[in-house]
């Protein structure tokens, strides 16, 4: 993706009705393939913008090879230097064609199926904010200090925003376009999730939340957060909690 093709997208009105898949991927190589097929295969209407945040596992080679020209509805821009999920995500808002944006990572914990279930509820309710909760059914397998952390960080939504959140660190979180472009994120990496989800809040955003599926990934099969994340998100959902 050139920069002329960068300030055409910025400046064109959004696609109504449409989804963007935003996919931050950094060292993917053994997962892209798998999930840039899953997410194709989704039957609504939707564009893929893969943001390579500087891979030197061959994935940036693999997008390049394969992926850009060969895969309709499928973009690709690439940052020189790995900087963080949040980089990747802020990186890619501004290229966003649809009226509405979901995140995807660049595995399969998620089922990108439940973006149907996502972007009806958002048509149909005109919410502004979805997230997909891994945790309206109990707790699916996941490490002991993950499930903590999750519990924690729903509970601090709930005390600290009053709103009735039952998993604030899902990736599965769809926007309304518009809606993600006004809030002024300033994260790096994983504190995207606790930022955007109490900006979205301290703007008076109302979150919906829909049930979606969940396989947890284990350390060696890429699993990139570490304990040290859910501490930066503890303090994250705190420091914004009277931001105006």
């Amino acid at each position: 993706m050139s920069i002329g093709d960068c300030a055409d997208t910025v400046g064109a009105s959004l696609a109504p009705g449409m989804l963007t898949v935003l996919m931050p991927v950094y060292n993917e190589r053994t997962t892209i393939a798998e999930v840039l097929s899953a997410v194709a295969a989704v039957p609504i209407r939707k564009e893929i913008l893969v943001i390579d945040d500087g891979s030197t596992d061959g994935t940036a080679e693999y997008l390049r090879a394969q992926v850009e020209g060969h895969m309709d509805g499928v973009r690709v821009h690439y940052l020189e230097r790995n900087g963080g999920k949040g980089t990747a995500i802020r990186a890619g808002i501004p290229l966003i064609r649809g009226e509405f944006v979901v995140i995807q990572d660049g595995d399969l914990e998620y089922d990108p199926r439940d973006f149907v279930r996502i972007l009806d509820v958002m048509q149909a309710t005109g919410a502004p904010v979805v997230y997909g909760t891994r945790f309206a059914r109990g707790f699916p397998p996941m490490r002991f200090a993950n499930r903590c952390i999750n519990r924690i960080l729903a509970a601090m939504v709930r005390a600290l925003y009053g709103a009735p959140l039952t998993d604030e660190a899902t990736c599965y979180k769809a926007f309304r376009t518009d809606v993600l472009r006004s809030l002024p994120l300033s994260c790096r990496r994983f504190e995207f999730c606790p930022e955007v989800t109490a900006k979205a809040l301290r703007r008076g955003h109302r979150i919906v939340e829909v049930p979606i599926s969940y396989r947890a990934r284990t350390v060696k099969e890429g699993k990139k957060i570490r304990w040290t994340d859910g501490i930066t998100a503890i303090w994250t959902l705190l420091r914004y909690r009277w931001w105006r």
